[in-house]
């Protein structure tokens, strides 16, 4: 079921993980961002969207991370954009002929098994470097590109609408995941990213997370803060006082707190091995 959040901005959040799928309403159709995750929820937004005279004239994944690369053939042969790292960086992972092999198998044993479809995952179409705005015929939604949690990531501001759809940053839910994975300074690309997004928050009314509880403009410098704090802490070596994680993270969160011990520990392996913070 879509839900408004904005003028002309509605979201679907999905079963798994309070995953969010924002659709933007443009002259001949719709944006469609980040679409989901199990294919009856897809086939469910396609219907709605089908239902109400709509149709997708362009889609967008905010990341390279599996569960923001997906796509259904009900929502149509649309182009589906990224950032041009981003999309390289799919480009890389499909390389692996077992690409899609691993993403079933990591997905046995959870609630979703056998229901994500992977055909059509990944067909991204990259956007030249530096692109500074979604090319579509609808409200002007601004590119914030940034190297945090994963290469080319990119949070979206909607201007017209006041809304900022933030990706895998920004939750109430899941705290900072930074990118520990070959790059040169995960801590310091974070905070950089929390930097941009400060720099718009005072225009943002409503705040949509890819995993969590949407925010209205009260709770937008609230999150950047409760990250740069988490992130601070993590540099520092000490112990985050942060509601997501340990006893007070929401029920059926709590491996959040696994995630963050074994961040730290790889952290301070790093910080170990090259005798820097981090």
């Amino acid at each position: 079921m879509l839900r408004q959040v904005a003028e002309g901005v509605l979201i679907h959040e999905s079963e798994f993980c309070q995953s969010n799928a924002v659709v933007v309403h443009g002259r001949a159709g719709v944006l469609l961002i980040d679409p989901g995750v199990q294919d009856h929820e897809m086939a469910c937004l396609a219907n709605d969207l089908s239902d109400s005279g709509q149709t997708v004239v362009a889609g967008f994944s905010t990341h390279p991370d599996w569960d923001h690369l997906l796509w259904h053939a009900q929502l149509g042969v649309a182009p589906r954009y990224g950032t041009a790292r981003c999309a390289a960086t799919v480009r890389d992972q499909l390389s692996d002929p077992g690409a899609k092999a691993d993403i079933a198998a990591h997905l046995l044993g959870t609630e979703i098994a056998g229901q994500v479809p992977l055909d059509l995952l990944g067909l991204i179409t990259a956007l030249p470097a530096e692109t500074a705005q979604i090319p579509w015929d609808g409200p002007q939604v601004r590119i914030i590109e940034h190297q945090a949690h994963a290469p080319g990531h990119a949070a979206l501001f909607i201007e017209e609408r006041g809304v900022l759809v933030a990706g895998d940053m920004l939750s109430d839910v899941l705290i900072p995941m930074l990118d520990l994975n070959g790059t040169a300074d995960p801590i310091e690309d974070y905070l950089a990213a929390l930097r941009l997004l400060e720099g718009v928050a005072g225009d943002v009314d409503v705040l949509v997370p890819g995993h969590g509880s949407v925010g209205g403009a009260d709770q937008v410098h609230a999150r950047i803060e409760r990250d740069r704090a988490y992130v601070l802490a993590l540099r520092e070596g000490h112990v985050p006082g942060d509601p997501r994680i340990g006893p007070s993270a929401k029920p059926g969160w709590e491996w959040v707190s696994d995630v963050h011990d074994g961040q730290a520990q790889r952290l301070a392996r790093r910080s170990e091995r090259d005798g820097t913070p981090g």
